[in-house]
C-alpha cells in the first residue's frame, strides 16, 4: 500500500505548526451489505450491537496486515493549540489523522460529580463531539478510566485500599454505582446521527499489574481485583444494558506470561489483551522484552479468540528521532507473532515537556513519516473498514 506524503511534508522538518487538509471523511451510517459474519464474533456481551460486534470481527480480520495506529486526544490538544476543528499533531504533520483515539471517561464522570452535565456543559460537549467525530470518518475509540479513590475523594495516584470499600457490601460501593451510572449514561449517549451507539473499546483498571493506581498489585488482592472486573462487567452490560462496549484488559510490563494472566478475569469479561509498556521499546535489542511479551499475547488471543494490542507505549519527548520506525516498527515487524497485533497507541502531546507523538518541526518527524509510509500501519486515510461486515 503506497501512501501519499502532504505536498509540504519537506518544509514540515523545519516548519512551525501547520494545519493540513484532507482526511478520510464518513464511511459510517451507510447500511450494512448483510449483517451475518463469516465467523462467530465471541464477544463478552451477546447483545453487543451490530457496529460492535463488527469491530470486533474487523480487528481480528485485519491482523498481519495492518496495526492500526492512535494517541491519546489526538483531535483534542496539541503542542500549542487547543479545541481546534479537525486538528491532530500527528494529521499536522503527515497529513492523516491516526486511526485510533483514546480518551478519559474520568473527564466526564468526574465533572457530572461536580455538578456539570453533557446537556449544558461546553467543554463537554465539545468532548463528546470529538468522539462522534471520529467514529463519523470511521475511527476506533477507546476510553480508559481513571478513577479517583472513592474512600479519599484524592486522586487515582492516593493508594489508599479502596477495591474492597467498592465491591457489593462495602462502605462506598453506593459511590462506585453512581460513578458508573454517570459512565453508563454517557457510553450509551454516543449517537451517530442516524442514532447508532458508537462502539467503544473500554479500558478500565489499566496497568493493574504495577502498582501506582489504586487498583494496583499491591493493593487489592487477586480475588477482590477479578471480582471489582467481573462486577464492573456486568453491572454495565446486564444491569444498565450497554451494549457498544468491547471490554479491554490491559497490564502493565510483566516477568511472565504467568504474571501477565495472574489477575485475569476471565475471557468470558474480556474482548482485547492488551498491554501497556512504556520501557521496552525505548531500546533496540535481540530479544526485546516487549516484542516477546507481544508475541505471547498474540498466541494467547488467538487460543482464545481475543484482540491483541499494544494499549499504551511511548517514549516522552521522542528523544530518539526515529523511535516510531526503528525502535517500534522495526522490531514489531521483526516478529512474525508480534506484528499481528490488532493496534497500538501512544499517550498524548500536553505540551513540548510532555509529548509523544511528533509535532511539526521537531526531530522525529523524517522517521515518523517513514512509520506512517509503511504499508502495515494503519491511518484514517488509509480507510480501514471497521463498522460492516466485508
Amino acid at each position: 500500500m503506497s501512501k501519499l506524503l502532504p505536498p509540504n511534508f519537506a518544509a514540515l522538518l523545519l516548519a512551525a505548526p501547520l494545519l493540513l487538509a484532507g482526511c478520510g471523511t464518513g464511511r459510517v451510517g451507510q447500511p450494512a451489505t448483510s449483517r451475518r459474519f463469516p465467523y462467530p464474533t465471541p464477544v463478552v456481551d451477546k447483545h453487543a450491537t451490530y457496529q460492535t460486534k463488527a469491530l470486533f470481527y474487523n480487528l481480528r480480520r485485519l491482523q498481519g496486515q495492518s496495526i492500526l495506529f492512535g494517541q491519546q486526544d489526538a483531535t483534542q490538544y496539541g503542542i500549542g493549540w487547543r479545541d481546534e476543528p479537525d486538528r491532530s499533531d500527528i494529521k499536522s504533520v503527515c497529513g492523516s489523522n491516526p486511526e485510533v483515539y483514546g480518551w478519559d471517561v474520568a473527564e466526564v464522570v468526574n465533572a457530572t460529580l461536580r455538578g456539570r452535565s453533557v446537556a449544558t456543559d461546553t467543554t463537554l460537549r465539545r468532548h463528546r463531539q470529538l468522539v462522534l467525530d471520529a467514529y463519523q470518518r470511521g475511527g476506533l475509540n477507546t476510553f480508559c478510566w481513571h478513577m479517583d479513590n472513592f474512600v479519599t475523594g484524592k486522586n487515582f495516584y492516593d493508594t489508599t485500599a479502596v477495591v474492597s470499600a467498592i465491591l457489593p457490601g462495602g462502605s462506598h460501593h453506593a459511590a462506585y454505582l453512581k460513578a458508573l451510572d454517570i459512565a453508563a449514561d454517557y457510553f450509551r449517549g454516543l449517537q451517530a446521527p442516524d442514532g447508532t451507539a458508537v462502539p467503544i473499546i473500554f479500558r478500565p483498571f489499566h496497568e493493574h499489574t504495577g502498582s501506582w493506581f489504586w487498583w494496583g498489585r499491591r493493593h487489592c488482592t487477586t480475588a477482590e481485583f477479578t471480582q471489582l472486573w467481573q462486577f464492573t462487567v456486568k453491572y454495565l452490560r446486564d444491569t444498565k444494558q450497554v451494549h457498544n462496549l468491547l471490554f479491554a484488559y490491559s497490564p502493565d510490563r510483566v516477568p511472565t506470561m504467568a504474571a501477565y494472566f495472574e489477575r485475569y478475569p476471565g475471557d468470558a469479561y474480556v474482548d482485547v489483551l492488551g498491554f501497556d509498556d512504556y520501557g521496552d521499546f525505548n531500546t533496540i535489542s535481540t530479544p526485546n522484552k516487549g516484542v516477546t511479551t507481544l508475541a505471547a499475547i498474540v498466541t494467547e488471543a488467538q487460543k482464545r479468540h481475543k484482540i491483541p494490542a499494544l494499549t499504551e507505549a511511548g517514549l516522552e519527548k521522542l528523544t530518539a528521532p526515529d523511535w516510531f520506525n526503528d525502535n517500534l516498527l522495526g522490531q514489531l515487524k521483526a516478529d512474525p507473532q508480534a506484528r499481528q497485533i490488532a493496534y497500538l497507541m501512544v499517550w498524548r502531546n500536553a505540551h513540548t515537556g510532555h509529548f509523544y507523538a511528533p509535532y511539526p518541526g521537531h526531530s522525529s518527524v523524517s522517521g515518523f513519516l517513514s512509520f506512517y509510509q509503511d504499508s502495515l500501519t494503519g491511518f484514517e486515510n488509509d480507510h480501514p473498514q471497521l463498522y460492516t461486515a466485508p
